[in-house]
């Protein structure tokens, strides 16, 4: 288990050029012209975490089995899309079912590539694309309500709830807000699958001489948010290309980089999702997984099994540094460092846990 984000923006931004940066393929064609993509394109990453490598080591794992990152990318949007305009409305209900919008805004100027506004302007840019989805999520919370009124007129209880729910969402939503500023609980409002109840990450797409401090039109943004990843497709794509991770870290050091946009992304999607990793591990496999801050143990253990979660009993757990540092489950053990939490536990990042169940 992972996390999927939706990658939006208008067109000839670079949305497809990074997707295919950041997923090592050329699955997206990415071409100098609006529409390009015509159907949703998918694809999953490793998400890289060098605790779980060497948890393995420890082991002598057999396999590695890393969380996964999905990126869904769509044609570009553009203003009027929520009324058909350019492909229309119809691709925006590819990313209805994804946990996180990564909007790529163009910060870079080139003359050979045609921006549709006919100028640079991110927060221009930002704001027709916001507008977009916005009207997108009121025509879709406007299109449910008669239904839900006819059935609580009925005396159906859940649709009575479920209309009391989303009325504080229309008001925003008429109100020009995203639906994630109605305050209401936050797993009924993504049950709605609103475009705007989605946390954002805004992807400044930069030239190359400005991937490290980036620039004028970087600065527009974080005024604008602190949610920005400054990235340049185009070394994203260098990069992509090179055969092993020695030579990437040799190329990022000599443009003065520490890590790639892949890396920043998925960092800055785990914070504005509150996720953390905690992590199972034996001579067969080691593997990640991926749950939400504030988790408690039987639910963690349900994201591997729904048997573990129903007949939870404890859950051995383990700090990995202290993993690493006993080498291994029985040096942990000799150490007293091995915990037995129960019920009301919170899985904290970094622990590794064995469940206990009976079904």
């Amino acid at each position: 288990m992972g996390f999927n984000c939706g990658i939006v923006g208008l067109p000839n931004v670079g949305k497809s050029t990074l997707f295919n940066a950041l997923t090592s393929t050329a699955a997206a064609e990415s071409a100098n012209y609006p529409f390009c993509t015509i159907d949703p394109n998918i694809g999953r990453v490793a998400v890289p975490d060098d605790r779980l490598e060497q948890l393995a080591r420890v082991a002598e794992s057999q396999k590695i089995v890393h969380t996964q990152l999905e990126f869904v990318d769509i044609a570009g949007i553009v203003k009027g899309a929520s009324n058909g305009e350019g492909l229309g409305n119809k691709f925006l209900s590819n990313i209805r079912e994804t946990d996180a919008i990564l909007h790529v805004v163009r910060c870079f100027d080139d003359n050979d590539i045609i921006h549709v506004s006919g100028k640079v302007d991110p927060l221009s840019d930002i704001e027709v694309i916001e507008t977009e989805l916005l009207l997108s999520d009121l025509q879709s919370v406007e299109n449910r309500i008669p239904g839900l009124e006819k059935k609580a007129k009925g005396g159906d209880k859940l649709a009575k709830e479920t209309l009391e729910s989303l009325k504080p969402v229309y008001e925003k939503l008429k109100e020009g807000k995203a639906a994630i500023e109605a305050n209401i609980d936050k797993q009924q409002l993504k049950s709605f699958q609103l475009i705007t109840s989605k946390p954002s990450l805004y992807i400044c797409n930069v030239g190359e001489n400005d991937v490290v401090y980036g620039n004028k039109y970087t600065e527009l943004v974080k005024k604008k948010s602190n949610n920005i990843v400054i990235i340049s497709a185009n070394i994203e794509s260098e990069i992509a290309m090179l055969d092993n991770e020695p030579e990437k870290i040799e190329f990022l050091e000599s443009i003065g980089l520490h890590e790639t946009g892949l890396s920043r992304v998925i960092k800055n999607g785990y914070s504005i999702l509150d996720l953390l990793t905690y992590f199972t591990v034996g001579p067969k496999e080691s593997k990640a997984w991926t749950i939400t801050k504030g988790t408690r143990s039987p639910a963690a253990a349900g994201v591997i099994h729904t048997d573990f979660e129903r007949g939870f009993i404890c859950a051995e757990t383990i700090f990995w540094e202290n993993y690493i540092e006993f080498g291994g489950e029985v040096g942990v053990k000799n150490a007293g460092k091995l915990r037995l939490e129960g019920r009301e536990y919170v899985v904290q990042d970094g622990d590794v846990m064995h469940f206990r169940f009976n079904v």
